[in-house]
């Protein structure tokens, strides 16, 4: 969430503000040369191990890079579109000016390459040598990264159930759960690490920083907090999510009347942040130590306990060791649960749900304790066995499916889309496809004058006037935006100033929508 394609993109799906590109919707093609190059340079890297293992007779290696390959290929096209492709990496052949490749042509030979890469790790014959602790996402387990790569195409198939019919691959897929990924402990994740040289999660940074710069979302926190929106209601309206002391951190415990904060945008109690796209006299406020920041789930940082206290390098504010989760056991449920709500299969989708929200609370517990490894004591949402959820957790799933129960099809998507992103937190890369592919969750609109923030008014505070008044948050004059919502990245600008075969640039990205979008 703090740097890379994610931090641009959890802005885009209202999980963060910030004061930067992203904040209205406003990235443009220098902002992502970094991105693309870094993509790209990935994509070099992969190409020697794909051409050099075999010749070493390390098919392994070769199988990894394929799916890595397939996977980072995806995720380009997902978020720009028609890229360079076929004749990336071709300077040998003479091609110094590749073309942009249409996006609809590049997903099937991914599919491809998925499967030459399980070909590969399946391959009978001796390896001079396998992947161990030099394989950081799964220490060498062929199993694991078959799981992966098998639960990656189910991934997308479903995004291209739109324009094509997937039903008879996704059902040979399903035929065999076991061949995906099918614990939490089979995820496909990067995992960080704690050192301050510095391998922790980028998102960390604001516990370290002077000037922090993310900002939890208004939108996202009254979803978890179960408060109405107003002008759109919250489906979750008076069931708050256990989740929110762990997503969120709280630097205040109480407004001081004898040090009071900065004025700001928006406060909620001890929960403070800025609004997207306002341009309002308390946005630029300096609150460094009254901020709320992401907590120990997705960034490794701070369980919220209540006591608040100022971020800061020790052990007690987190140790920024979360991974970065590109794909999930609760993400395969959730896949699931769409697919057989839009009837490309068949099920019970409700019970696949209500699977996906277990596992998604229980994927919290797991990388707390298996990734983060507080010093803090943080309280387990399923308990010690992973399969005993608390009152809390029980509470609010069952109000969860009481909304399900009670909607029609379009609101049971709704449900299933809703509680995908809440768990998707800190990879805003699948939610951004998610929601141009389905319209939900229900996202704020900038561009609706009915959906401006007026501020959140707090009720009395122990009946202090005082501290009444400082609960309350100073209202905004956001801008109402009148660009419409980005169906795509622009593309590179370095690219475009280099490469005489690339398009004209996008000046308005909601007239650029991805193939799989009719």
């Amino acid at each position: 969430m703090g740097s890379g394609l994610s931090a641009f993109l959890t802005v885009y799906v209202h999980q963060q503000n910030i004061r930067g590109t992203a904040d209205a919707y406003g990235v443009k093609g220098d902002n992502v040369n970094g991105l693309w190059s870094g993509f790209y340079g990935l994509m070099a890297d992969l190409n020697v191990i794909i051409k050099q293992a075999p010749a070493e007779n390390r098919f392994v290696y070769a199988g990894i890079a394929k799916i890595l390959k397939a996977y980072a290929y995806s995720v380009m096209v997902d978020v720009w579109g028609d890229i360079p492709y076929s004749e990336f990496d071709q300077f040998k052949a003479g091609i110094l000016q590749p073309k942009f490749d249409d996006d609809a042509a590049i997903y099937p030979t991914l599919f491809t390459l998925i499967d030459e890469g399980i070909a590969d790790l399946n391959n009978p014959a001796p390896n001079a040598s396998v992947p161990a602790a030099d394989d950081v996402i799964y220490g060498g387990n062929k199993a694991r990264w078959i799981k992966a790569a098998n639960t990656i195409k189910l991934k997308l198939y479903t995004q291209v159930r739109r324009v094509q019919n997937v039903t008879a691959a996704v059902t040979a897929l399903l035929a065999t759960p076991a061949n995906l990924i099918a614990a939490k402990e089979e995820s496909f994740m990067l995992p960080y690490g704690t050192s301050i040289a510095d391998d922790r999660n980028p998102g960390y940074g604001d516990y370290t920083a002077s000037q922090k710069g993310q900002n939890v979302s208004p939108w996202f926190y009254e979803t978890l907090k179960g408060i109405d929106h107003g002008p759109y209601p919250n489906i979750f309206t008076g069931n708050p999510d256990p989740r929110l002391p762990y997503y969120v951190y709280n630097q205040l415990a109480v407004v001081n009347p004898a040090t009071p904060p900065n004025t700001t945008e928006y406060r909620d109690g001890p929960f403070v942040t800025i609004y997207f796209g306002s341009r309002g006299p308390n946005r630029d406020g300096s609150q460094q130590t009254s901020y709320s920041l992401f907590g120990i789930y997705p960034v490794g940082g701070r369980y919220d306990d209540g006591l608040g206290s100022p971020a800061g390098t020790s052990q007690s504010s987190g140790t920024g060791a979360a991974p970065y989760r590109f794909l999930t056991y609760a993400d395969r449920l959730y896949l699931e649960a769409e697919l057989i709500n839009t009837g490309v299969i068949a099920g019970d989708a409700r019970a696949v749900l209500a699977a996906a929200m277990a596992a998604s609370f229980a994927q919290v517990d797991y990388i707390v304790t298996a990734f983060v490894k507080p010093s803090q004591t943080v309280p387990l949402l399923m308990g010690a066995n992973g399969a005993t959820p608390t009152a809390a957790v029980t509470t609010y799933i069952n109000g969860v499916l009481a909304v399900y129960d009670a909607g029609t099809t379009a609101k049971k998507l709704e449900v299933i889309m809703t509680q995908k992103w809440v768990s998707a937190v800190g990879n805003g890369v699948d939610a951004y496809t998610d929601y141009r592919r389905t319209g939900y969750p229900i996202m704020f609109d900038p561009r609706n004058p009915a959906m401006a923030p007026a501020g959140r008014v707090q009720p009395p505070l122990n009946g202090n006037p005082i501290l009444n008044a400082l609960g309350q948050t100073q209202p905004s004059v956001p801008v109402v935006l009148t660009v419409n919502y980005p169906e795509s990245l622009p593309w590179s600008q370095a690219e475009r100033e280099l490469n005489a075969n690339a398009p004209a640039q996008k000046n308005d990205p909601s007239l650029f929508k991805i193939f799989w979008k009719p």
